[in-house]
């Protein structure tokens, strides 16, 4: 490397300075406040842990996302995060488990080797919310409104919110028999709306008419809710599990409607993005200014089976940076006032108590200029007859 480019970071990689780290750290405290008003309780996983335990169940999904180095202590592969949502299934079944439901959020850095969901970004900051123990759609309906929430808090609208259900998808791979090759294969085709490239894939494995009729129809069936009423249609004669699907997209299209008056719900029973953990609904918020997801989430089934503890769940994640960029969000505004370089112990006095009032007090060092203005601040302290007073920079003392 140049000896004089030190200072780029690598490609992808990003960093946040005033005043726009203080936009995010003011929504940071903004959101999870709202999610433990909800009753979810927060936790902070490492960034780092061991490769087998971070990659174990829903994790394997991000091997290839992952940073791989080796622990110097034990001679073991540790990993770099790439998705936290792995490392609160483990919390859920072993640090704190839990008979019945439980509910948890988290907030922190994750790294990705290549650039993917989060609008490309390497380093995304993501903050989401897992609810645990209830395989019921209800479970589903609270962790959406949740998002929903979430996303007007930060102030980001118009939203759409577009959903899906991988159990459909899996339902008409397993009545054809398809080992996890073809259905990988096939859900890649579906994710390209390649018509032609499904068809082909089909004809190669000998799958029954019914079976590519039943696809095909996940290409066409996106839109409004209304929808569901042509998916109705056109897999009359799907297998059982295959309307049992439908009927949860429909159930939850009906509850979400309640619970958020005013949604935009839209359907696409061929979008199926995200780590291939999902298990049922599925979920993705799209708004105008933005041409990818800003939030993501769904079902996840039988989460801690490889923690030797299987747990219903469904969750919801996001990107605090691109909520930032996206939101109307104001940085934290303090008042600021500039103390003088003196050693008074009344000064010293002065600047804790202000300190402890709200203020931002920026001290002068000595040999420095006291130039308040270019610190920021609007106001002085002065020292005059009845102590240290308050002085609006350019102008006469303040009352």
């Amino acid at each position: 490397m140049n000896e004089h480019a030190y200072w780029l970071l690598p490609d992808g990689v990003d960093e946040l300075l005033p005043p726009e780290a203080w936009r995010l750290e003011g929504l940071r405290r903004r959101l999870l406040d709202l999610c433990t008003r909800w009753g979810y309780a927060y936790v902070i996983p490492p960034v780092v842990e061991y490769l087998d335990s971070l990659l174990s169940g829903i994790g394997e999904d991000l091997e290839l996302q992952t940073f791989k180095l080796t622990d110097p202590a034990s001679g073991r592969l540790l990993g770099v995060r790439a998705d936290i949502t792995p490392q609160v299934a483990r919390i859920d079944a072993h640090r704190l488990p839990a008979a019945g439901v439980q509910r948890l959020c988290y907030v922190g850095p994750v790294v990705h080797a290549m650039p993917e969901k989060f609008a490309g970004s390497r380093n995304p900051l993501q903050i989401g919310a897992e609810l645990y123990g209830h395989a019921g759609i209800d479970g589903d309906v609270e962790i959406i409104a949740l998002l929903l929430e979430a996303l007007a808090a930060a102030g980001i609208a118009p939203v759409t919110l577009e959903l899906g259900h991988m159990g459909l998808f899996h339902a008409l791979c397993e009545s054809a028999h398809f080992d996890h090759a073809d259905e990988s294969r096939l859900l890649n085709l579906l994710l390209m709306k390649d018509a032609s490239g499904l068809s082909a894939a089909l004809n190669a494995s000998g799958a029954a008419a019914a079976v590519e009729r039943h696809l095909h129809a996940l290409l066409e069936l996106n839109g409004d809710i209304s929808v569901m009423a042509r998916a109705r249609h056109l897999l009359r004669d799907a297998p059982k599990s295959a309307v049992v699907a439908l009927d949860e997209v429909e159930r939850l299209t009906q509850s979400l409607e309640r619970r958020v008056p005013g949604a935009d719900l839209h359907l696409d029973f061929a979008e199926l993005r995200g780590y291939r953990y999902h298990t049922g609904i599925m979920f993705a918020a799209y708004t105008p200014a933005h041409g990818r997801a800003i939030a993501w989430g769904g079902r996840y089934d039988n989460i801690g089976r490889a923690f030797g503890r299987p747990r219903a769940a469904t969750g919801f994640s996001t990107d605090l940076k691109v909520l930032v960029a996206l939101g109307r969000q104001t940085a934290l505004e303090l008042p600021r006032l500039f103390a003088p370089a003196n050693d008074s112990p009344t000064l010293d006095a002065a600047v804790r108590d202000y300190r402890a009032a709200g203020y931002v007090v920026v001290r002068g060092l000595p040999g420095q200029p006291d130039d308040a203005r270019a610190l920021g601040c609007e106001q002085r302290l002065i020292e005059g007859p009845a102590g240290w007073q308050l002085e609006d920079v350019g102008a006469g003392p303040a009352r």
